[in-house]
This record gives structure tokens, C-alpha cells and sequence, in this order.
């Protein structure tokens, strides 16, 4: 069987959550400094290490199967590249800013105005469905500094938490889309590394169900228990083993990170004590 060929960023935040998640589903990559081309151990796989902006027309072309990429790179250039799964990680807006003093507050008010971005395909297709007339600057590197130095009247980049905009007094107005890595396909991968990389699909979405679960322990009174139960959103229903003590049972069942907090209050003034929480490292269904 030949390798499936997947290519992840280069350096940078992407690519050290990229190469995580690879070795959370079991592919181990053993590469040295620098180098752009590494086999994992004990799985049909070669690892690529790439420039980000790079990666589409690898996949365009053929030269990788996959690639883990952020969407925002794959709506600029590679809207015709299609990817089957999110990720989860590396998210971020991309979005249109001015500076803080500036009058402009909508998208409207850069009607006619200079607008700087390494993002021109993307932010030339929102501004005709908008109808704006705004004339583009492409620049590549520190975007945010193109309003202070007199080149454009605002940007358009990415965001994550803000603090960059925070720190270049700028403002946003605009949000084009939200982004995040995704597992992306080349349209020239032959069926025979397809069946590889839905395995690692399958391994990956395990993994992304781990991390979004949290697995609950709890001892409750047989009297309250089917009030208890009902609180319980377990993956089919909450597995109940009799306690020692007479009259209590052990309750254990899966619950959401993002509803934690709520159940958990709830369940203690039903009743439950003994709450015990642990981290999920897989979950196959």
C-alpha cells in the first residue's frame, strides 16, 4: 500500500497543534531540524512541512493527498478544495479594521476608501456581494500598519484574540467569516490512500469527541436518583452500579465540556455528592 501524503504548516501555532492531533490518532513523526518530508512509524503516512500559503496548489496538483490548513487559506486559494473534517483548533475571524479614531463604523463607510490585505481574492469577492467600491493594497507581513503610515484607511486579516488590533489602535467593523483548521483533500487522491486517510478521519474524530467530553462520577440516594437521571445527557444512558452502603448508587455518564458547569450545579441540588470529573482521551463510537 503506498503512503497517503499529508502536509501540515511549516512552523507556527498550526503546526504544532496539527502535529498533536496526528500523534493523539497514533501517528508518530520522527522528523529532524528543517527537514520538509518525514514517514511515520507503523502507519502509512508521510508528513510534508510546508509554507501555509503553499499548501493549496500542493493539493491542486496533486503532490499531497491532504493537508491540515486553516480555512481562511482554502477560501483564498483554494475555494475549489474541499475538506471533510473540522478541527477545532487555530480559530479565528477574518475581518476588516480601521483605526479608532476613524469616522468609518460599517462596512458601508469604506465606500470608496483603501483597503490593505494579503487576503485580495477573498475580501474582492465579500465587497462585490456587498457592493462596495473599495480600491485594495496587497500586502504581505504587518498589515495592521498600513492605516499609520498613510497606505490604506483600513485592513482586512485575521483575528484571534484582538490584542494586535488593540495594539496598532485599531478597530473592527467587519467580520467576513469565522475560521479554524480542517482536514482538506486533494481532488487528484486515489481511492487506495482515500481508504487511509478515512481511517485517520475516523481516529481524529474519536479524538475531537475526547476532548469536547467530560466523564462523570457520582454517588446518588436511590430516592432522587430518577430526578438525577433525567439531568443526565449520557452518550445512550448513564450507567447506575449499586453502592455498599444501602440506599446510594455510583452514577457514571459523559457530559459536554460546554454544559459542565450548568449540570453540575444542578446535580448537587438533586441531590448528588461525590462528584468526581475526569478528561476523556478518545471516545469511539
Amino acid at each position: 500500500m503506498s503512503n497517503l501524503r499529508i502536509a501540515v504548516q511549516k512552523s507556527g501555532r498550526l503546526n504544532e497543534d496539527s502535529m498533536r492531533i496526528l500523534k493523539d490518532v497514533g501517528i508518530s513523526i520522527d522528523n529532524g531540524k528543517d527537514q520538509l518530508k518525514a514517514a511515520a512509524k507503523g502507519f502509512p503516512v508521510e508528513v510534508f512541512y510546508l509554507r501555509n500559503g503553499d499548501i493549496p496548489q500542493y493539493l491542486k496538483d496533486g503532490v499531497v493527498d491532504a493537508a491540515i490548513i486553516g480555512e481562511n487559506v482554502l477560501i483564498e486559494k483554494g475555494d475549489d478544495i474541499e475538506f471533510i473534517e473540522r478541527l477545532g483548533f487555530s480559530k479565528c475571524k477574518v475581518s476588516i479594521a480601521v483605526p479608532k479614531e476613524s469616522n468609518a463604523n460599517s462596512l458601508k463607510d469604506l465606500n470608496g476608501k483603501r483597503i490593505a490585505t494579503s487576503y485580495t481574492t477573498t475580501v474582492k469577492k465579500f465587497l462585490k456581494a456587498q457592493n462596495i467600491d473599495a480600491q485594495l493594497h496587497a500586502i504581505s507581513g504587518s498589515v495592521e500598519i498600513a492605516p499609520s503610515i498613510g497606505l490604506a484607511d483600513g485592513i482586512c486579516d485575521i483575528v484571534s484574540s484582538g490584542s494586535t488590533l488593540f495594539k496598532n489602535g485599531l478597530k473592527e467593523i467587519e467580520v467576513l467569516f469565522k475560521s479554524e483548521a480542517v482536514l482538506a483533500v486533494s481532488p487528484k487522491i486515489t481511492e487506495e490512500r482515500m481508504v487511509i486517510l478515512k481511517k485517520i478521519q475516523f481516529r481524529i474524530q474519536s479524538v475531537l469527541k475526547g476532548r469536547n467530553s467530560k466523564y462523570v462520577l457520582l454517588n446518588a440516594p436511590n430516592d432522587k436518583l430518577d430526578a438525577i437521571l433525567d439531568l443526565l445527557p449520557g452518550m445512550r444512558s448513564p450507567t447506575v452500579l449499586p453502592l455498599a452502603e444501602e440506599g446510594w448508587s455510583s452514577v457514571h455518564t459523559v457530559i459536554n465540556k460546554n454544559q459542565f458547569w450548568n449540570i453540575i450545579d444542578t446535580l448537587k441540588a438533586n441531590g448528588a455528592e461525590g462528584i468526581l470529573v475526569c478528561p476523556i482521551e478518545k471516545m469511539v463510537l
